[in-house]
């Protein structure tokens, strides 16, 4: 379901007035993904495959929106209970005394890669090179943004040095490659092997492990996880831990499962027209993916340490990671 799809329900939410999501008419629990088909957010829809959900009692809708960014906006906006998205937008969030919390996370690297347009491979050598450059990403203030900026900052290249463009991904990320709109960007699985298939790009920067992340980054950064307003959580702690209980056994089920096996539980849309290509991505990438649904311990740090390169919401501010992320429901449903 699509962000159209959902505006009556934002609209009715603002005019209730609520400060956080209650409950629908129906008991539906709704998430919003940063774009569903994205494999770094399989975990999710696939927990809806497996039946998982169902298993708990929940009740539970998953709405999609291209970036993370607009997610995070549904979820302050109150039309959602919670998001699955990237964890760095917990302490962005903080910073500006918003209350939200990873409840489950997903992914200990971020499953990005930074492509360059094979015609523009010669001029862009490294992150270095980003002054005078567009460079796709999702949307602006979502974690490909983030990624983009540290990594521009991070070689000495100003924020204002270059340009974020927002292109989503899939389709619209390539279409603005194949157009010149953009002389790389910062993408994800399929999109990835797509445009290597074609040798339409090439691979500058690889976040797609947690091995070349920790390269890249100086350690781990947890990405994609399920995080909610922590004063829902406070209050639905039954529904909290059966979300936990359901995503934390999809991904026990994921570390016992071929690349092949699962992709099979997926919808046939999310292999963009090429289940080979699909698999094969899948199988490097499944390394990713947590085992438990555990934070990692060294991973909060990490990612504060990449926002507070160049967010600047986070200057001269104390940020509490503890409130950040949770593990009591992971915990429980182990």
């Amino acid at each position: 379901m699509k962000k159209t799809v959902i505006g009556s329900v934002l609209a009715a939410t603002c005019l209730a007035g609520l400060a956080h999501p209650a409950f629908a008419d129906d008991g539906k629990i709704t998430l919003m993904i940063g774009g569903i088909e994205k494999q770094i957010y399989l975990p999710v829809k696939l927990t809806e495959q497996l039946g998982y959900f169902k298993e708990q009692g929940l009740s539970v809708d998953l709405l999609t929106e291209p970036a993370g960014v607009e997610a995070e906006n549904e979820l302050l906006s109150g039309s959602v209970q919670g998001v699955v998205g990237f964890y760095d937008h917990t302490i962005d969030l903080q910073a500006k005394g918003k209350a939200v919390e990873s409840v489950v996370q997903l992914l200990q690297a971020p499953g990005e890669v930074l492509l360059i347009d094979s015609r523009k491979a010669g001029q862009i050598k490294s992150a270095a090179h980003f002054k005078g450059k567009s460079l796709g990403v999702t949307g602006l203030g979502s974690s490909t943004n983030f990624l983009t900026q540290y990594l521009a900052v991070s070689h000495g290249v100003k924020l204002g040095e270059f340009t974020s463009v927002p292109v989503g991904a899939g389709n619209t990320f390539i279409a603005a490659l194949q157009q010149g709109k953009i002389d790389g960007g910062m993408t994800t699985e399929p999109t990835i092997s797509r445009l290597l298939k074609t040798n339409e790009a090439k691979v500058l920067v690889d976040m797609r492990s947690p091995s070349d992340t920790q390269k890249v980054l100086g350690g781990l950064y947890p990405s994609s996880c399920l995080y909610m307003q922590t004063s829902w959580v406070e209050k639905h702690r039954a529904e909290t831990q059966k979300l936990a209980n359901a995503m934390v056994k999809t991904l026990k089920w994921i570390q016992t499962h071929s690349a092949a096996e699962i992709a099979a539980k997926m919808p046939k849309d999310y292999y963009a027209g090429d289940k080979d290509m699909y698999v094969k991505a899948l199988a490097s990438g499944k390394v990713m993916y947590t085992p438990d649904g555990r934070m990692p311990a060294s991973g909060p740090a990490t990612v504060l340490k990449v926002l507070s390169t160049f967010d600047k919401a986070l200057a001269g501010k104390s940020i509490d990671l503890s409130k950040t992320y949770t593990t009591a429901f992971v915990d429980a449903a182990k």
